[in-house]
């Protein structure tokens, strides 16, 4: 199994949901998680998943 998250996406409400990663980006609001999701998951040529608790990660399968 290869499977590696590359980054994860949170809002400042959700924050406190993930931690001792590197790459974790903050968003202002569900838009904005979605949008920097989504260009990250194109330049990292990845796969964005939405954890449907506020956190979505990047993950290069």
């Amino acid at each position: 199994m290869k499977d590696t998250i590359l980054a994860v996406v949170v809002t400042r409400e959700t924050l406190n949901k993930v931690q001792g990663m590197n790459s974790i980006f903050i968003a202002e609001d569900y838009i904005e998680q979605q949008r920097i999701a989504l260009l990250l998951s194109r330049i990292l040529k990845a796969m964005s998943h939405d954890l449907e608790n506020g956190v979505m990660i990047i993950v290069q399968h």
